[in-house]
């Protein structure tokens, strides 16, 4: 990608007040999370009740917990990368793939805890997070993904007004203007056909199938894991979509707008990469034998991330080819 002189980064001017009251929103939206996962790896137990399954596995929460604040503590630091000056001169790699990494991440909280919400006040029962027992008091949920939602909302404003000053020439037109490359479509074509596993399991999933999924798993499912797995097979096809749109625009090319197709790759392969991989990384860790996840499921984590990188490579592909 093209980058700004230095001149032009360092008279960048400085942010307005709503840029500071978005950035502000932001960091502080993270502090309750930070706190939290802070006093857990010390030994606090304050929103752990009783016979909570965290307290089985010591090891296996302070490496979750830990990643988790450095993921959390990253979005302070951008928030700051994107509302000064100097943020101008970061390097378009060291800006983009940690604001992918969030997008994917949060992207998911952000459409399935509102669901979650609606669906336990039509039944009466209270919103959990998906695909796990009952571990935590209630209010932490409330606390957690409501600063999840926060983040993403003013994290993902912020970077859209960033990249519309720095990159916005290069999503403005039509997909068919810019000719795609043989690797540009390559690319494409080898994170759409693994993403098709993801998409088809999570489906399953989302439906009622019990195909691929762990004993504890299928004996915990609720209403919240089929919304959660239901969001995660939309995303997928998200990601697919908008990705080979961008790569072969087939014939709504010369008529659609590269935003759309742009916002659709962007978030949906966050989606399956970085969900992916989080995911992978926890069926990794230690646990009781009853607990382990089935080998389709680790399966479909591994392939989600391997699946998500290819389709995100993809379309940074596409925005240099844009950018010449």
């Amino acid at each position: 990608m093209t980058l700004p002189s230095a001149a032009t980064a360092g008279t960048a001017p400085l942010p307005g007040r709503g840029v500071r009251v978005l950035r502000t929103v932001a960091i502080a939206s993270c502090l309750p999370y930070i706190t939290l996962k802070i006093l857990w790896i010390a030994g606090d137990r304050t929103g752990i009740p009783d016979g909570s399954t965290l307290l089985e596995h010591r090891t296996r929460m302070a490496v979750v917990n830990g990643a988790s604040v450095v993921l959390d503590a990253t979005v302070v630091v951008l928030a700051l990368l994107l509302t000064q000056p100097w943020g101008r001169r970061v390097p378009a790699w060291l800006l983009t793939l940690p604001m992918w990494v969030a997008t994917g991440l949060l992207a998911p909280i952000m459409t399935g805890y509102p669901l979650q919400l609606a669906a336990s006040v039509l039944d009466g029962s209270r919103p959990a997070p998906s695909n796990s027992e009952p571990f935590l008091d209630p209010w932490v949920f409330g606390v957690v993904y409501s600063g999840f939602i926060l983040q993403g909302l003013t994290l993902g404003t912020l970077f859209v007004l960033y990249a519309r000053r720095r990159w916005g020439h290069l999503w403005q037109g039509r997909v068919g203007d810019v000719p795609t490359t043989t690797s540009v479509r390559a690319t494409a074509a080898a994170g759409s056909l693994p993403a098709l596993l993801p998409a088809a399991m999570h489906l399953f999933w989302a439906t009622g199938a019990t195909t691929g999924l762990s004993a504890d798993r299928v004996d915990s499912r609720s209403t919240d894991f089929y919304l959660v797995e239901g969001v995660n097979a939309l995303f997928a096809v998200v990601a697919v979509v908008g990705t080979l749109l961008l790569a072969f625009g087939f014939r709504a090319g010369d008529r659609l707008s590269t935003r759309a197709p742009l916002a659709a790759a962007w978030v949906g392969s966050g989606t399956l990469g970085c969900w992916g991989g989080f995911l992978l990384l926890v069926t990794a860790l230690p646990s009781d034998p009853d607990q382990r996840a089935a080998a389709l499921m680790v399966l479909t984590y591994a392939v989600s991330m391997l699946a998500g990188f290819l389709l995100f490579s993809s379309v940074v592909l596409v925005l240099r080819r844009r950018a010449v």
